[in-house]
């Protein structure tokens, strides 16, 4: 996961002169520098530098660097609804890096995460759903997740919606809407999704 810049531009002005200036020395490679501007941003309370240093201690990327101290850091960022904190949250519970493995608090991250926006935990979500994994397996809701990350540009989430309108799996079948999702895959590189558009397309030709 990737450390936040975008949504600095969501923060108060305040808070987004340091963090960006924090953000530079790290893309620079001064991971001093980085570390002091997240950690005093961290220090104010100011969700966006509680996840970011928490991901360079997830990252081994300071001295004394811990899983602890990053669980520490993303719930105190997850507690104001960072999406973001919250599916990092799910993400070191799936792997191992807090605690034994709980799929059911893992999935509940992540479902946090989805209604507040995150497409990574929309899709993880889902993938719960889909494989009742975590949560009861239900494909209505695996199918609603898969939707919403597909919207945000998963290509994998879009052929997942397009096999399930397809075929009817978790919501009525929608051969139009089916091949309209297929097309969005297949515009964005999946192969797998031009070879079934390409077959819809020739059996409509041909009926």
């Amino acid at each position: 996961m990737p450390l936040i810049a975008a949504l600095l531009l969501a923060a108060p002005l305040a808070q987004a002169a340091p963090l960006t200036d924090a953000l530079a020395a790290y893309d620079a490679g001064d991971l001093k520098a980085a570390a002091r501007g997240f950690a005093e941003s961290a220090r104010r309370g100011e969700p966006l530098g509680q996840f970011n240093l928490a991901m360079m201690n997830l990252r081994r990327e300071l001295p004394g660097a811990s899983d602890a101290r990053a669980w520490q850091l993303l719930q105190r960022a997850a507690a104001q609804q960072l999406a973001h904190a919250e599916n990092a949250l799910g993400e070191m519970i799936e792997q191992g890096r807090h605690a034994p493995l709980d799929k059911a608090a893992a999935c509940g991250w992540f479902e946090r995460a989805a209604e507040h926006g995150n497409a990574d935990g929309a899709l993880a979500i889902a993938t719960c759903y889909y494989l009742g994994r975590g949560r009861g397996q239900d494909m209505a809701l695996a199918q609603h997740w898969y939707l919403e990350a597909a919207k945000a540009g998963d290509v994998g989430a879009q052929y997942l919606v397009a096999s399930m309108f397809e075929t009817g799996l978790g919501v009525e079948a929608d051969a139009r809407l089916a091949r309209y999702w297929y097309g969005v895959a297949a515009q964005n590189g999946d192969d797998a999704a031009k070879a079934k558009l390409k077959a819809m397309q020739d059996a409509d030709a041909s009926s």
